[in-house]
């Protein structure tokens, strides 16, 4: 038997505890538990080691990555919206502003169609349920959807404090027209991204645009911006446009055309009012309008400006000026005397006719009396080219100079010696065509002594610079002759003014049909300038194919003229040239 000491059995609390041997110091621990001691805190050491190791790498090594990959996460470079320059009539009333919006999109990456987050944002930006669905499932690779365009900055916060993943908004700016309807055919509109499709707004888009600048941001993990970290660039806002029209006027000319379309029940209508000594457009309206504030029923057929796309067969609106190609040519005086005996003339075979037998009239009485064959017989004497090239320089058949995008040019054919038909149609207003704006031009001609300033729908800064076209004695004679019209005997009766001269002249044409000219469709047209003994306002009225038993000029678009003439008048403090019997005596005594 060895004598080596028996094996000792624990027995807590018994004689042999372990408290017991470890004070009598004579028992340690085993070769095992000193092993796995020691392996533990080895092990312990190298993690911390490599803990230790790699955030000294990370810190010092890694700085720059990880500080570029935390910024890609929270950090993102928007864009900041630059305001639309405004557009202003002269006097500074605003025609078209930007205001502030918000659009809201999604990321269509980072939303989850849940059933309950469809049927929130559905709802909050105003989509059918089932067609959010349809579109973010049909958009599921796509990283940008826009949800809901130009919201009210409330109603964008309204949708953001659902805090859904990948929902977003941006801010951006949304066209206001405060004067609506009135003046949408000259100012146009923009798209939904605020660039110009009609109007001043398309023609001056680079002008009235601005260039947006970029800064920094910090978002949380909604999109929502937290701070503002950095400017990069800064936005530079549009310029604003003064336009020449005057906004009284333009209502003036709006209300009063609207109420003569719908009266004669016509097709439509344009009205254009000039300045006689700049050549500025001070309003310029059509029917039938629309609201750029609301497009939802507009038609594409309300869109055009008429007074500057449609053209039209002047009529008798040109009779004026081919007695100033006739004045002009030396070969008459305004008391000489054509024979309109009996009553009609015929060319080629054609036979061309008054209303009734004038007999002989003078150059006066041929614009008084609007003879159709005193004109044809002027025309034919002289030089085949004599009354095209009036009317040319006078301004039909080119531009007037506006710079209104799609203004159309009209016609002005030229005819040789042998087309003595075309040559005589011409003289009275047939075989051509003009925009309300060229005769309007024409009129301004005749108004301001012959000469021709090109149009304007700017508002100039300067004095107007134009080109002689007509000898000025035969421009103030024309005048002279025009201010008939009006009086007793005239077509044109129904154009006076109270308390001024008034000059003009009536136009009614047939209008073009399928099988030739109709006998039941009609243009009424009414030029005319005021105040006549010193011309200061042009103002074309022109309606297209009245209905009823009213469609001449002087009966459809004369009382127009009147009310926009007489109301352009007061409101430009023009002093009458009229004056009643007891303030000339008194006037005479002093």
């Amino acid at each position: 038997m060895s004598k080596e000491s028996p094996i000792q059995i624990y027995k807590p609390g018994g004689a042999n505890s372990l408290s017991q041997v470890e004070a009598q110091g004579n028992v340690a621990l085993g070769p095992v538990y000193t092993w796995r001691f020691r392996l533990v805190l080895i092990l312990l050491l190298c993690l911390a080691s490599v803990v230790i190791a790699r955030i000294v790498y990370l810190h010092l090594l890694e700085d720059e990555f990880l500080q570029g990959q935390g910024d890609a996460r929270s950090l993102r470079t928007t864009s900041i919206p630059a305001h639309r320059g405004m557009i202003l009539d002269r006097n500074g009333e605003p025609l078209a502003v930007s205001a502030p919006v918000e659009s809201i999109w999604l990321n269509p990456q980072e939303f989850s169609p849940q059933a309950d987050d469809l049927k929130k944002l559905a709802k909050a930006v105003g989509i059918k349920e089932r067609k959010l669905k349809a579109l973010v499932k049909r958009s599921h690779k796509k990283q940008f959807l826009y949800l809901k365009r130009h919201m009210t900055p409330s109603q964008a916060a309204q949708v953001l404090d659902l805090n859904l993943q990948g929902v977003y908004a941006d801010n951006e700016y949304k066209r206001y027209y405060p004067a609506a309807e009135v003046a949408t055919h000259l100012v146009g509109f923009t798209d939904v991204d605020g660039l110009g499709q009609e109007g001043m707004e398309l023609a001056y888009n680079d002008w009235l645009k601005g260039e947006p600048g970029k800064k920094r941001v910090l978002k949380d993990r909604l999109g929502r911006t937290i701070k503002d970290i950095q400017a990069l660039s800064a936005a530079n806002p549009g310029r604003d446009l003064a336009l020449s029209i005057d906004l009284r006027v333009q209502y003036l000319a709006y209300r009063e055309l609207k109420a003569a379309v719908q009266a004669h029940r016509a097709k439509s209508g344009s009205a254009v009012v000039v300045d006689v000594r700049t050549g500025e457009v001070l309003a310029m309206v059509n029917q039938p309008s629309y609201n750029p504030n609301n497009r939802k029923r507009m038609k594409v057929a309300h869109l055009r400006n008429r007074a500057t796309t449609d053209v039209f067969e002047p009529g008798s609106t040109v009779k004026p000026l081919t007695v100033a190609a006739a004045l002009a040519s030396g070969k008459y005086r305004p008391d000489t005397q054509v024979d309109t005996s009996p009553g009609y003339v015929r060319v080629k075979g054609k036979t061309i006719r008054d209303h009734r037998n004038y007999g002989i009239l003078d150059l006066t009485r041929i614009i008084t009396k609007s003879s159709n064959v005193g004109v044809t017989k002027l025309a034919l004497s002289l030089h085949e080219d004599t009354v095209r090239n009036l009317f040319f320089n006078a301004g039909l058949g080119q531009s007037t100079g506006s710079g209104f995008p799609g203004e159309r040019t009209g016609s002005l054919p030229h005819y040789p010696a042998k087309r003595l038909l075309e040559r005589a149609t011409m003289s009275y207003g047939y075989g051509l065509a003009v925009t309300p704006l060229q005769l309007a031009q024409a009129y301004t001609t005749l108004a301001s002594g012959g000469i021709k300033y090109p149009l304007s729908l700017m508002k100039l800064e300067g004095e107007a610079v134009g080109d002689r076209v007509m000898p000025e004695k035969v421009a103030r004679q024309v005048v002279k002759m025009m201010e008939t019209v009006i009086q007793a005997g005239g077509t044109g009766r129904r154009a006076k003014v109270p308390s001024f001269r008034v000059a003009g002249k009536t136009g009614t044409s047939h209008k073009v049909g399928s099988q030739g000219y109709s006998d039941d469709q009609y243009v009424a047209v009414f030029a005319g300038l005021a105040p006549a003994s010193n011309p200061r306002y042009v103002t074309v009225v022109m309606i297209d194919d009245p209905q009823g038993e009213e469609y001449y000029g002087g009966e459809v678009a004369a009382p127009v003229f009147s009310r926009v003439m007489a109301g352009t008048l007061r409101l430009m403090n023009v002093a009458p040239d009229i004056l009643p019997p007891s303030l000339e005596q008194q006037m005479a005594w002093n």
